[in-house]
């Protein structure tokens, strides 16, 4: 069961994924609301969260999750605060009942990651990818198009036609065909 935490907020926010299962995980922690009651509203624990990026709509909430439930928070780069553990490429990370590839997918941000579960047939894309073949922004500091375009490809080349569902960082997750959004987003971050 996945379900975004974040849903209904009007207050600058990332999306914020809770995975529950045999690991309850909560994927990106969003910013500026509530969370934790949020995610009392579900569950009794949190096991872990997971970042995709740590830019500060991402991880706003990471102190209040961690003082919540007492949980240490993953992510790409040791380097940045709210990250407690490194996940690097291409390592496996158990979110909800299923495991979940990491890609590090840099473009939008240097720490960037994406979650991909063939089995599950699930993508948390972060801001790399949203609906109808939007993409990250690469106007910020970190940001660069072609390597967004680099990691937009190696995320075409590993999800196909399978795909059930794309959870992203921002907007509705893409639930129908979401592997189209993914090729419209490679022929898009081209174009601009």
């Amino acid at each position: 069961m996945i379900h975004n935490v974040a849903q209904g907020v009007r207050a600058f926010t990332s999306n914020a994924f809770l995975v529950e299962g045999e690991r309850t995980v909560l994927v990106d922690a969003g910013a500026n609301f509530d969370v934790v009651a949020r995610l009392r509203e579900r569950v009794e624990r949190v096991d872990a969260v997971v970042l995709t990026h740590t830019h500060p709509d991402h991880v706003g909430n990471v102190d209040a999750v961690r003082d919540a439930f007492g949980v240490e928070v993953w992510g790409f780069d040791l380097d940045r605060p709210a990250v407690d553990h490194a996940i690097g490429d291409g390592e496996t990370v158990q979110l909800g009942d299923h495991s979940y590839v990491a890609l590090h997918t840099p473009g939008h941000k240097d720490d960037h990651l994406c979650f991909y579960s063939e089995d599950a047939g699930v993508l948390f894309a972060g801001d790399l990818i949203f609906q109808n073949g939007s993409f990250g922004r690469t106007d910020l500091e970190e940001g660069d198009r072609p390597t967004l375009i680099e990691s937009i490809d190696r995320v075409l080349e590993t999800v196909d036609e399978s795909l059930g569902e794309m959870h992203v960082g921002h907007g509705p997750s893409v639930v129908t065909n979401p592997y189209h959004d993914v090729e419209l987003a490679s022929r898009a971050a081209r174009m601009g």
